[in-house]
């Protein structure tokens, strides 16, 4: 990770340095909350441990600013002032955590790597699977026990719908809205031909059927195990 501490204190500032650079990550320094507010807005940091006394820009203000501007970088403030005012304080200005002085390095990481932790961007799904069915959405790969299957461009956005609410009933207006974007009903049999294509494809061949068509409601893509 690379962190940047906003420390005025040059000893307190050497000691965080040296811990966070010992933990294996990368840690810059700024002395004053100028200089602070600056590095934070042009470089791109995974957080920001910032002391609340600061000469010019104080802590509060700084992370205020950052907040006005959008920039979302986590804030652990770590400082002196601790009472419990100063800490409610400190977290409504936009802070994420808050530490008080003196503190115990290994505390301090800990909280550091939650706080980046809890900000990563959830990563979106690249795998669909129900029982030994598989989907790659990134290789548009289709797998059933280690057998590639080819489809349809149509019968992939079918099957993908399908994977993404198994287990589920799928109604036939919910295929006609979000496989062919229709939003009435056609009055065809395109959704019977898509299924029964779809499930000569994906069940034909094996010993468990994966697609069922439940009467009156839709269909179903379920592991029968």
């Amino acid at each position: 990770m690379r962190i940047l501490t906003i420390e005025d204190d040059d000893a307190a500032a050497r000691y965080l340095v040296k811990g966070l650079s010992e933990s294996g990550h990368i840690a810059d320094r700024a002395a004053d909350g100028e200089t602070g507010l600056g590095m934070a807005l042009s470089a791109s940091y995974d957080a920001l441990i910032v002391d609340r006394m600061l000469p010019g820009l104080d802590g509060l203000s700084l992370v205020r600013r950052l907040r006005a501007l959008e920039v979302m970088t986590p804030v652990l403030f770590l400082t002196a002032l601790g009472q419990v005012d100063q800490r409610v304080e400190g977290l409504r200005a936009g802070g994420d955590d808050y530490l008080v002085k003196p503190y115990a390095l290994s505390e301090l990481l800990a909280r550091v790597e939650g706080l980046v932790r809890r900000h990563a961007p959830e990563r979106a799904a690249t795998n669909l699977a129900v029982g030994d069915l598989s989907m790659d959405l990134l290789s548009r790969e289709v797998t059933r026990d280690g057998q590639r299957i080819a489809l349809q461009p149509r019968e992939f956005k079918l099957l993908e719908f399908l994977m993404r609410h198994s287990g589920q009933v799928v109604t036939r207006t919910m295929l006609l809205e979000h496989v062919w974007d229709y939003h009435f009903d056609p009055q065809t049999n395109v959704i019977d031909v898509h299924i029964s294509r779809l499930r000569a494809k994906i069940d034909k061949d094996f010993d468990q059927p994966l697609l069922h068509t439940m009467r009156g409601a839709g269909y179903m893509l379920r592991d029968s195990d």
